[in-house]
């Protein structure tokens, strides 16, 4: 059997900073046509968004998709509400585990996984101010090594 081919489209690099990644799920995402072909030019922007669980039906909310530039009458509005698809026994239990235990549901990245548009979706836990200071200081510290490395090489 063939390997699907993954391309990376978007990221949420602002998550990492943000929330401890606890587990990542990887669902459907219901789109338009002209949104599926803004998102093959890559005009689509996970920074802001966020998940929902209404109804037993995931949503994903803050997402902007820019319109398609010949897309005319058909265009969508950027930052509509889109449904995404899993299967309703995973929705139930995200939707159990953010009410008890506080976790958020944050969209990580978006990506073509053959003709599909997937979306990763991350169960996570808000970072405090120390926590976030502590991975930039381990960053620094990491960066600064290599730097030392590659000197002491030359």
């Amino acid at each position: 059997m063939a390997k699907e081919s993954l391309k990376t489209i978007a990221q949420n690099k602002k998550a990492f900073h943000e929330y401890f990644v606890i587990e990542s799920f990887e669902t459907g995402i219901e789109l338009f046509g002209t949104e599926v072909k803004s998102i093959r030019q890559g005009r689509v922007n996970l920074k802001d968004a966020w998940c929902t669980v209404e109804d037993g039906e995931l949503y994903v909310k803050g997402m902007h998709i820019s319109p398609y530039e010949q897309g005319n009458i058909f265009n969508r509005d950027p930052m509509r509400v889109r449904k995404l698809l899993m299967h309703k026994r995973e929705i139930m239990r995200l939707y159990g585990t953010v009410k008890q235990e506080g976790y958020s549901l944050i969209p990580i990245s978006l990506y073509f996984k053959g003709s599909k548009v997937k979306l990763q979706l991350g169960l996570c836990k808000g970072k405090k101010l120390y926590d976030k200071r502590s991975d930039m200081a381990a960053k620094a510290a990491k960066r600064d090594m290599e730097r030392a490395v590659k000197m002491h090489n030359r």
